[in-house]
């Protein structure tokens, strides 16, 4: 996960996350959890802790991206239930882009149909983009499939209205960081890990990239130092 804040402006007006502001927190673990268990999944609670830490509960605007996924909602909304659910603006469009390779394959209507359907997104033109979904809904079912899913994250994907707030509708910041914090450092050739090793590096990588790397140090002597 990534947090950061988005105060800044680009010259097009739209918002942008303050340099410096970013902080990683990350580990290989599970989004689930038993329905009647009382805790939250081990994923939950590293949210959890990060946000706290970054006083993300005390901003007056808060928001979470997300890329559709129902636990990610679902979470947001035990843990952040002030928080704008906004779904990713990039991840939305490459399901437009998949339906409509599929519809036109490589021929020249291909990429204008989905020029199209990219503009009436961003626009926040939705009655159009489904409207032109469902006119290929009876042929293929990918178009049928996308129309269900844009109706179900429909108020996550009012973009203009977003942009007018101040929110940033991009993981970009959540992509680069996993090239960053996890890429450059585990997916190198030949390297072969462990979940328990993997997870070690990965809490290093992070401490170092937050400016916390002494304090991580510190906090694992004083432990090591009330067990003796």
């Amino acid at each position: 996960m990534t947090i950061w804040t988005a105060e800044s402006r680009d010259a097009e007006g739209k918002p942008v996350r303050d340099p410096g502001s970013v902080t990683y927190s990350a580990a290989i673990e599970s989004a689930t959890t038993l329905d009647t268990s009382p805790d939250p999944s081990d994923i939950a609670a590293r949210v959890q802790r990060e946000a706290s830490r970054r006083g993300f509960t005390e901003a007056p605007r808060q928001a979470v991206l997300g890329d559709g996924s129902v636990w990610i909602w679902n979470t947001t909304a035990e843990l952040f239930p002030r928080a704008t659910q906004i779904l990713d603006r990039f991840h939305a469009k490459e399901h437009l882009g998949q339906v409509g390779k599929v519809i036109y394959g490589d021929s020249p209507e291909s990429k204008p149909w989905i020029q199209a359907r990219f503009e009436e997104l961003d626009q926040g033109h939705l009655k159009s983009l489904v409207h032109a979904l469902r006119g290929r809904a009876n042929h293929y079912n990918e178009a049928r499939e996308c129309v269900h899913y844009i109706w179900k994250n429909r108020r996550r994907m009012r973009y203009p209205k977003f942009h007018k707030k101040g929110f940033c509708t991009s993981t970009g910041v959540v992509e680069a960081g996993c090239k960053v914090v996890i890429g450059t450092r585990l997916k190198r050739a030949g390297m072969h890990w462990t979940v328990r090793g993997a997870n070690a590096i990965i809490a290093l990588r992070c401490s170092k990239l937050n400016g916390r790397f002494e304090d991580f140090w510190q906090r694992r002597s004083e432990r090591k130092q009330g067990a003796a």
